[in-house]
């Protein structure tokens, strides 16, 4: 078995791959947590956990064990007011004013296999043999509130996946003011922690910095998961890289505003938790109520940042991504929004679709502007209707002709706003998030569809459907283009007003949930200007994700090392745009830019009609070489070589399951005058194999024969360039 009761000593012992992860009751019935880390057979199991009498200002809630104090008793899921004064994992408001509440374990069961989250995104299981779950319960008795934690372990994974759920069995309402979905206490701070951080076009940038005392706070109050920080933190020993060291990693299955915190206390210990941002949050529990936290997914290493990015790939790619798309390959499309931004019509879309056939595309995408009377950003979002003056044959004569293109069709919609200058606002002004009295903040000239109402969720599933099944549409890039201001809701009484924003989340899961089971045939893609949404909650319904609206080579360099942290390269959306770049103004050889994007699910984003003839040939190509490569890239083993954010190089590879077959990219930024002779070591190959290297971009090259032995602890001669913006592909192949 993976999880273990000891009654005797009153331990919890749940065991993955390489990892033990131990819980102890103490007396009278708190919960203490006592290891995560390196797996251990536990042979003297209930020893482990020590405790010591601290000062008074610790005080102990035991006058006869002074030993006993919440302040230094490591804790699986803390409270606040009842001696222990570091952040606590959840606050209730009872109807007397008071915050103060204790849990006291009350019971537990084991069972196989793996429950799903009533209304929330969740990993699961195809198996019952695959995972083994606990759940706790914690009652405070005093104010009728039970909270059941649950905790499921993957049997071949170091994965632990941790979420709360709140039964409130009293007699007058209270009020859940913070509910995480995890906390634990590690046993010292000698630890580096890791996020991911950025903004709009510069997505997901690493940064590491040492613990010191006091909180360490990575979170969004944005409505969303964010482009300027990531759901995501890891703690690491400082002698962690990307082979060596412990790791130990914290994602949430969340797509709203978050919080993630590590708290160094006065003893040199640290209380990690992470969760929905309690800022501005609350929620009203009526007498036989519940409320559920989203999923944290807890991953540990021994192996450095690598062993942790390939259990995190595993688990999302496999087990929280859904639906038939999971393990097909995806499609190399052409997206018109930079050829045209808004300026198209029929002709010209179709125009770009003869373009890309010739290329060996597979999709074409009709982006923003091909609804209501959108000329620009400044109107018609809501008014989900064929623009006729744009398309006066409709939707269904355009995707016809792109078909007859031998490509599929997709559509960009932006579901989740509303234009002030629209049908849609001027008939339901109050179905937007507003407060009464206040300003109505708009950013890109739109407002927020207020999705914790179901007529707003009613609209939308309506609109879109009859879209969806009016037109031969196969894929659906779904937009997101603002951050929430004035949070409130129409329909929600003042004492659930803080409700709003995880409601709005709800109501989103639920609409998305209806169309991706109503078109299981449409290949759903998440954007949020880019990178702003890019969380597992949102991969759980689309498996993919526009990485980001810059498509500058090299600035995908750093944003798509840093994603790779967490999210598989199945889950990125690469495109290769023109030059010189609209985000940035660089110009790239197209052979940087096409193994840039090629190292993610490959397309275009660019004027196929204005290509001149070597270029076309190039792309061509680039897709052929592409379509041979894309189950290895998309579904390989990824492993990240060199970084861009440690130097003027980057490269990665992919390596099949069987080892046989790898493909390396390898990207040089900035020219060096008399630069030294480099070997780049690989990783993930097998050494008693025998290895055939090539460039797949100059086939007539000779090739290079080593063994996985020697390309793993020697390395791979690296070019020696001159000129800025170089890259170059090694294709690997077993001899046999």
């Amino acid at each position: 078995m993976a999880i273990t009761f000891d009654p005797a000593t009153q331990t919890f012992h749940l065991q993955g791959k390489a990892s033990s992860y131990i819980m102890q009751l103490v007396s009278p019935g708190y919960l203490a947590h006592v290891h995560w880390g390196a797996k251990v057979r536990g042979t003297n199991i209930g020893s482990l956990l020590t405790r010591r009498r601290r000062c008074s200002f610790s005080p102990s809630t035991d006058p006869n064990d002074l030993s006993l104090s919440l302040d230094t008793l490591p804790q699986e899921y803390p409270a606040f007011g009842g001696s222990d004064f570091r952040m606590p994992a959840y606050q209730v408001q009872t109807g007397n004013g008071s915050t103060v509440s204790e849990l006291l374990y009350a019971s537990h069961r084991i069972y196989p296999g793996k429950l799903g989250l009533k209304g929330l995104p969740a990993t699961y299981v195809e198996s019952e043999s695959e995972a083994e779950s606990l759940e706790i319960t914690l009652s405070d008795a005093i104010i009728g509130l039970n909270v059941i934690l649950t905790y499921t372990i993957y049997h071949d994974m170091d994965a632990i996946v941790r979420s709360a759920r709140f039964v409130y069995e009293g007699e007058t309402p209270i009020k859940l003011l913070r509910a995480l979905s995890c906390s634990l206490d590690l046993p010292h701070a000698e630890f580096e922690e890791l996020h991911l951080s950025g903004t709009w076009a510069r997505e997901r940038h690493i940064e590491r910095r040492p613990l010191s005392a006091g909180g360490t706070v990575i979170e969004s109050r944005r409505g969303s998961s964010s482009h300027s920080l990531n759901p995501f933190i890891a703690l690491l020993s400082p002698e962690a890289d990307e082979e060596h060291g412990d790791v130990y990693g914290f994602s949430l299955v969340y797509s709203g505003s978050f919080l993630a915190q590590a708290e160094v206390d006065p003893y040199g210990t640290t209380r990690v938790a992470m969760g929905i941002n309690p800022f501005d949050f609350s929620w009203l529990l009526e007498p036989g109520e519940q409320f559920q936290t989203p999923e944290a997914v807890m991953v540990y290493s021994a192996e450095g940042l690598g062993g942790m990015s390939q259990t995190y790939h595993r688990l999302y790619r496999t087990r929280l991504c859904r639906g038939i798309f999971r393990d097909r390959h995806r499609p190399i499309l052409i997206n018109n929004w930079e050829a045209t931004y808004f300026h198209f019509n029929a002709d010209k879309i179709e125009a770009l679709a003869q373009e890309g056939r010739k290329l060996g595309l597979e999709l074409l995408v009709l982006d923003d502007g091909w609804f209501g009377k959108r000329d620009s950003d400044a109107s018609s979002l809501g008014d989900w209707f064929v623009d006729a003056a744009k398309l006066p044959g409709g939707m269904a004569d355009l995707a016809e002709r792109v078909k007859a293109q031998e490509l599929a069709f997709g559509l960009w919609f932006e579901p989740e706003m509303v234009s002030p200058d629209s049908e849609l606002y001027r008939a339901h002004p109050d179905w937007c998030l507003h407060v009464p009295g206040r300003r109505r903040t708009e950013g890109r000239k739109q407002l927020v569809l207020d999705f914790s109402r179901r007529d707003v969720r009613e609209y939308i599933v309506q609109a879109i459907s009859g879209i969806l099944t009016s037109s031969p549409i196969t894929y659906v890039k779904w937009d997101m283009n603002r951050n929430m201001t004035e949070i409130g809701s129409a329909l929600l009484p003042p004492d659930r007003q803080r409700e709003t924003a995880h409601r709005y989340m709800l109501g989103l899961y639920d609409v998305l949930e209806q169309l991706t089971a109503a078109f299981p045939h449409v290949l759903f893609e998440s954007c949020s200007g880019g990178g702003g949404r890019f969380d597992p909650g949102m991969l759980y319904y689309m498996p993919q994700t526009w990485t980001s609206d810059n498509t500058d080579a090299v600035e995908r360099l750093k944003i798509q090392y840093g994603t790779s942290l967490v999210y598989p390269i199945s889950t990125m959306g690469a495109h290769v745009s023109a030059v010189p770049n609209h985000q940035v103004h660089r110009t790239t050889p197209l052979a940087m830019r096409g193994h840039a994007a090629m190292s993610g699910n490959f397309g275009y984003e660019l004027d196929l009609t204005a290509l001149g003839e070597d270029d076309k040939e190039e792309m061509k190509r680039q897709v052929a070489l592409y379509k041979e490569l894309r189950s290895l890239i998309q579904f390989g083993a990824f492993y990240r070589l060199l970084s861009p954010f440690e130097g003027n190089e980057t490269a990665w590879m992919f390596v099949s399951e069987d080892k046989k077959e790898a493909l390396v990219a390898y990207f040089q930024v900035l020219a060096k005058p008399n630069p030294p002779l480099k070997k780049l070591k690989l990783k993930g190959l097998a050494a008693g194999l025998n290895y055939r290297v090539t460039d797949p971009d100059v086939p007539e090259e000779p090739a290079e024969h080593w063994g996985g032995d020697e390309l793993m602890g020697v390395g791979l001669h690296l070019p020696v360039w001159k000129g800025d913006f170089q890259s170059r592909l090694y294709r690997i192949q077993v001899e046999e």
